[in-house]
């Protein structure tokens, strides 16, 4: 039997990667096999695109994507090159030969990796042949109407074709991993499997297909896990055999990870596996050299959002935009998996107690949910003809004024304030005003849409009266399609917006992960978030007092929805009572948490996931001590020293509070002493040190 080897992690320069002396990493290949590499369809592309420099730091030159060619993004992402690898080359000079479109290059992101795109048009015609492979191989039949599910057939048929032809040439040496993500790539695990391919198997499931679909039909999901009769259920939705390919990738995984606990606990119901390993969902950080840079930024991308508003509301600007809040809520148009009805409802309440305290402050609330549309709203458009008019009649009456004011000046003279503007400046001036009359209401959309009448957001604005009359406190715009900044409208990337708005909400009851949470995270926004999100329940876990660093998190889980919806319009209200100092404070905390997001940190679950798949596939080379997976107990951030300890001043529940409090907050706070205090704990748990002479080896280490 040969020597097992060792595969214990080392930290160099706090980035984990394989110990050289141990396990040359020449003797192993990586490839991560998603339908989302270089195809932008939703949150898994970002988990592959962003975690792809952390991987490549690891395995450098051995490590690969697969994933679906289409011209439309190669043409932009991709950059054609020859493998490296030689019995890479040769499988795919077999696959082409035998009339499969197969390309090599690396993909234009961040550390540019290797990909393989297939061409899933090019091999169509197999798709019988293959289907009646994979039926042989699990007994699961797909329908011939459903697209998408016979593209994964012909994608996962070609990439274990190229596993296949790879392994082939390979005698025992190098051992390769396969990662497969989702079920449109696992009818390749499936194969590979079936025909025992030498290959160790990682799957992950990003979010359960019935668990979605149980959740957008308004079913009490989490607390009924184990009353659901599975298969009926997903006939009901005819989606029993993408069901049955998702269950059969799962079970014949060397290793089934997922992205949170609580989608842990819903794929050990639903697909009848416990996850081995979870592997929270990470970002790239960029920490700016300048602990107020990202202040800056949000000072400059608000002003940006403002001068929308201005042409949005022009006849209704009866509201001060220094006192203007900025929310917002953005995703997939699913209206009550996002949240999206809890938080209309709670913008209600919200708007009633504004008006009720006769607060000066108001919030623009901004939809960013893409849906069908023809065009931008005539209305809209005029709002921002109307705004940039008035700013040019405003310059050039600036200038002349500007003229008159310099040549009084020079002359020593104080000018006549009552000449210095003639009759035509003012008759310029009065054209200007009226033509800001407007004789309706300002839009609640931004978008003429196609099935208005229909629309979920649209309908509930008018059950619950949000219509930005003058009196509202509370204004909504929904904008139907992603941001651009070549928009007309609102001429921002998705991230711009983002930094200049006050508060991202995002009360899913169905949401996995939550990318949407963690980027206002890492750029220094508070978020609100919900104890149904694998992103929300990090932070339970992880941070004392999520709250106090701008992560609110609403209990839709333990509570009925109208206690939820109550919950999330006091902590919005709280956020509205917060004065200017104290969302500066708040935003400096959030964005130290953004350290915990980091890959560098949460890449090393993907590590023990590849480690385990290697000892179970591979057990005479590679073993491994048995024992949980790497985890985090004991770190918590503790509650910043500044924040009184009840009732914390970021969640008043009433208007009056005095600025004696708001005074002594400021003397409390210390910026570098708290943001010290959170470097120290960071970096303790997350730390992959090599092991201290004489002791045992720790948990999850192989051993000789």
């Amino acid at each position: 039997m040969p020597l097992a080897r060792s595969l214990s992690m080392t930290s160099l320069n706090g980035l984990p990667h394989w110990d050289d002396e141990d396990l040359p990493v020449e003797d192993l290949l990586l490839f991560e096999i998603s339908w989302e590499v270089t195809n932008k369809v939703g949150g898994i592309y970002t988990v592959i695109q962003t975690k792809a420099r952390t991987t490549a730091d690891e395995w450098g030159e051995n490590y690969f994507l697969i994933g679906p060619y289409f011209e439309q993004n190669v043409k932009t992402q991709v950059e054609f090159c020859e493998p490296p690898n030689p019995a890479i080359r040769k499988a795919m000079d077999t696959m082409k030969n035998q009339g499969c479109q197969v390309f090599f290059g690396r993909w234009l992101i961040e550390s540019s990796p290797y990909v393989l795109l297939v061409d899933i048009g090019s091999s169509a015609w197999n798709l019988d042949k293959w289907k009646g492979e994979f039926w042989e191989a699990s007994n699961i039949g797909i329908p011939f109407h459903d697209r998408e599910a016979n593209d994964a057939v012909i994608f996962g048929s070609l990439t274990a074709w190229f596993l296949k032809e790879l392994s082939c040439q390979f005698d025992g040496k190098p051992n390769i991993i396969a990662h497969f993500h989702e079920w449109q790539a696992g009818v390749g695990l499936i194969l590979a499997r079936s025909q025992k391919l030498p290959v160790a198997t990682i799957f992950t499931t990003h979010a359960t297909l019935l668990g979605r679909y149980l959740c957008a039909a308004s079913i009490d999901f989490y607390n009924n896990l184990d009353q659901f009769d599975i298969d009926k259920e997903a006939g009901e939705r005819q989606i029993y055999h993408r069901y049955c390919m998702e269950r059969a990738s799962v079970h014949c995984a060397h290793v089934f990870t997922t992205v949170s606990q609580i989608t842990a606990t819903e794929a050990e119901h639903m697909l009848k596996r416990t996850p081995d390993v979870v592997t929270p969902n990470g970002l790239n950080i960029k920490k700016f050299s300048a602990m107020h840079e990202f202040q800056n930024l949000h000072s400059m991308y608000k002003a940006r959002i403002q001068e929308f508003i201005r042409g949005h509301f022009y006849g209704h600007l009866d509201f001060d935009l220094d006192k203007t809040l900025f929310f917002f809520i953005a995703g997939r148009y699913e209206f009550s998996n996002k949240g999206a009805d809890m938080f209309l409802e709670a913008l209600s309440r919200l708007n009633f107690l504004l008006r009720v305290h006769k607060t000066d402050v108001t919030v623009v609330v901004f939809f960013i949910m893409p849906a069908k549309t023809n065009n931008f709203n005539v209305e809209t458009l005029k709002g921002q003809a109307v705004r940039k008019q008035l700013w040019d009649t405003a310059q050039s009456v600036k200038e002349k004024f500007g003229k008159k004011l310099y040549n009084a000046l020079l002359k020593g003279e104080i000018p006549d304030l009552n000449k210095i503007l003639d009759r035509d400046d003012i008759t310029i001036m009065k054209r200007a005003i009226f033509s800001t009359q407007r004789h309706c209401l300002p839009p609640v959309t931004t978008h003429n849409m196609i099935d208005d009448s229909n629309d979920p957001i649209l309908n509930t604005i008018r059950r619950i009266g949000l219509f930005n009359n003058r009196t509202d406190r509370v204004k909504v715009i929904l904008h139907p399609e992603f941001l651009s900044s070549t928009s007309p409208l609102l001429p921002l990337d998705y991230e711009e917006f983002v930094r200049g708005c006050h508060l991202g909400v995002f009360p899913s009851y169905y949401e996995p992960w939550g990318y949407t949470p963690a980027e206002c995270t890492v750029m220094g926004i508070p978020s609100v978030t919900t104890n149904l999100s694998g992103f929300g329940c990090f932070m339970q876990e992880h941070v004392a007092d999520p709250a106090a660093y701008g992560i609110y998190i609403v209990d839709r889980r333990f509570r009925s929805p109208d206690e939820s919806c109550n919950q999330l319009t006091q902590f919005l209200y709280g956020f509205c009572q917060q004065s200017r100092r104290q969302r500066i404070i708040q935003r400096n905390r959030t964005e130290r948490l953004s350290d915990m997001l980091d890959w560098r940190y949460l890449g090393r679950y993907y590590m023990h996931a590849r480690h385990l798949a290697l000892s179970r596939t591979f057990p005479d080379k590679f073993d491994m001590e048995p024992s949980a997976p790497p985890k985090t107990e004991g770190f918590r951030y503790p509650r910043p020293s500044s924040v009184p300890p009840s009732p914390s001043v970021s969640q008043h529940s009433s208007p009056h509070h005095s600025e004696a409090e708001d005074e002594d907050e400021d003397e409390r706070y210390d910026e570098d002493e708290e943001a010290e205090r959170d470097r120290q704990n960071i970096k303790s748990p997350f730390s992959l040190g090599a092991l201290p002479l004489g002791k045992n080896k720790q948990h999850g280490e192989y051993r000789n």
